[in-house]
């Protein structure tokens, strides 16, 4: 992706870009950009490519004194994107693990976002949570992270609404069928793969970059007027 925005002098903290895919993909583009960015993830350390980009914290979205200590060892915040989720095909019937989802995926978003809002605020800054197509298509193989996604577009729409008057803008984008560690259970199925592709407009899957650029428009001035919206980045999947 070749940058066109100027983030110099901009502070980033990506959650969730430890291990290669769509968080790490919106960290290079910021910093590629010109901001300072740090990122967070579940892992003791990073994958290699971003343990040599950026400051890591090892950071488990469910525990808030970690994340009330990461914020106050944070001394500025301009732009704050939420991508921490977990899904586990086929497997999310259980009510313990569909909980778990939500916790990470949903709660685990408010609480980043609860934590970093007087940051933000000092800044009139910018949130990005990344939700799902599968916040308005149903998935029998993935009920969780359906809902959570689904829930991350409404809880978008509330902080919106919340923290206007403090200078902040809330938004999410919504991204398609992406190649990430986190959908190769279900790239094993080529039938599946095949079905994706041949529904998708644009004829292939998404790569982490494709969301990148949605990013920094969301982030920059260019969408100063743009708070509370989702922003479909799936190939045009959902429109057929």
């Amino acid at each position: 992706m070749t940058a066109a925005y100027d983030f110099a002098n901009r502070h980033v903290l990506v959650i969730g870009a430890s291990r290669g895919g769509i968080g790490a993909a919106i960290a290079r583009a910021f910093q590629d950009s010109g901001a300072t960015v740090a990122i967070t993830g579940a892992e003791d350390a990073p994958a290699p490519g971003e343990a040599a980009r950026f400051p890591y914290t090892r950071l488990d979205v469910t525990d808030d004194a970690a994340i009330a200590a990461l914020a106050a060892a944070t001394p500025q915040l301009d732009i704050l994107v939420n991508c921490a989720a977990i899904t586990r095909r086929g497997e999310e019937m259980e009510p313990g693990f569909f909980s778990r989802v939500l916790d990470i995926n949903l709660t685990g978003s408010f609480r980043t976002a609860l934590a970093f809002h007087g940051h933000l605020a000092q800044t009139r800054g910018v949130l990005i949570n990344i939700a799902s197509m599968y916040a308005v298509f149903g998935s029998p193989q993935n009920p969780a992270y359906g809902a959570s996604k689904a829930a991350v577009v409404q809880l978008t729409k509330s902080l919106a609404i919340a923290w206007a008057g403090d200078g902040i803008r809330v938004n999410a984008i919504a991204p398609g069928f992406v190649v990430t560690e986190q959908s190769a259970r279900s790239r094993q199925n080529p039938d599946h793969v095949a079905r994706v592709t041949a529904r998708t407009p644009m004829g292939r899957w998404g790569e982490p970059a494709d969301i990148a650029g949605p990013a920094l428009f969301l982030a920059s001035d260019d969408a100063q007027f743009v708070t509370g919206v989702t922003l479909p980045v799936d190939g045009g999947y959902a429109i057929v």
